[in-house]
């Protein structure tokens, strides 16, 4: 785990995962996680990327190793997607390659339409324009009342396939939500579900790939409907008859589409 410091102050941890052939400079990949999540959670996407890319996974301000920000200022969108200018700016790179998953895709997206020159392509998973047409504004009190482990426990089945996950995993992936502050993570639900840019996609003109869950459980498959419509580069893929977390139960599909995906429209990495 290596860090910086964003411009307002704040540490901001990431790490680096490069297995591709020394002699090469490989284009970079940079993995913004979901809310509630870290970085750790892309850990069975790195083994088959950093083979061909230099894989960044940044955790986002208030998750995993980053520092978790005062109450004031407020947290706004802009704060998020600075900071992932940020780290751009820290690596040493004008742009990157970029893959949101769900709340991550969110600043990808805006990302994308506020500063076009810093996104090469944007590869979204569960990642719809904001999280104002969900019931996610719901799910804050419920935290408030029974914390975040138990909240998450109780509706696994909106993210998970449970009868066709491991246990230990389903285990692991509540023991490590529920190290985050149940207090910032109110704050950056409450933000995102308040956010909604359908209207704005058109701004996003690199090439553009939409995973999404088939059976949707946040909002509906319809969110994506836009996308389909709006953006004007874009490739949908849609994975039949799973719930939410789709990067967290199939890693192996996400990560082909991700190289599949970048293949086709940039060639193999030399």
């Amino acid at each position: 785990m290596r860090f910086f410091t964003a411009s307002d102050g704040l540490q901001l941890a990431y790490t680096i995962d490069d297995f591709t052939d020394p002699w090469l400079k490989p284009p970079t990949l940079l993995l913004l996680h979901a809310a509630m999540g870290h970085s750790r959670r892309y850990y069975a996407w790195v083994p088959k990327l950093s083979r061909h890319y230099r894989v960044v996974r940044m955790d986002l301000r208030g998750h995993g190793e980053s520092a978790v920000p005062p109450a004031e200022p407020a947290l706004v969108m802009e704060r998020l997607v600075q900071d992932t200018r940020e780290m751009l700016d820290h690596l040493g790179l004008p742009s990157a390659h970029i893959v949101g998953n769900s709340a991550g895709g969110y600043i990808g997206q805006q990302l994308a339409m506020s500063s076009p020159e810093r996104v090469t392509s944007l590869m979204l998973f569960g990642s719809t324009p904001g999280l104002k047409n969900s019931q996610a504004a719901s799910w804050i009190p419920r935290v408030a009342k029974d914390g975040l482990r138990k909240f998450l426990a109780d509706t696994i089945s909106d993210r998970f396939p449970v009868d066709r996950t491991d246990p230990r995993h389903i285990e692991w992936f509540l023991d490590e939500a529920a190290k985050n502050d149940t207090a910032y993570i109110a704050r950056f639900v409450g933000l995102m579900s308040s956010l909604e840019w359908s209207g704005e996609l058109h701004r996003i003109k690199c090439p553009t790939l939409v995973v999404y869950p088939g059976a949707e459980t946040v909002g509906s498959t319809h969110n994506y409907d836009a996308m389909r419509e709006r953006i004007p580069d874009v490739e949908m893929i849609s994975y039949e008859g799973l719930p939410h977390n789709i990067c967290d139960s199939v890693p192996d599909c996400c990560v082909d589409d991700v190289l599949t995906f970048l293949e086709k429209r940039f060639g193999k990495p030399q």
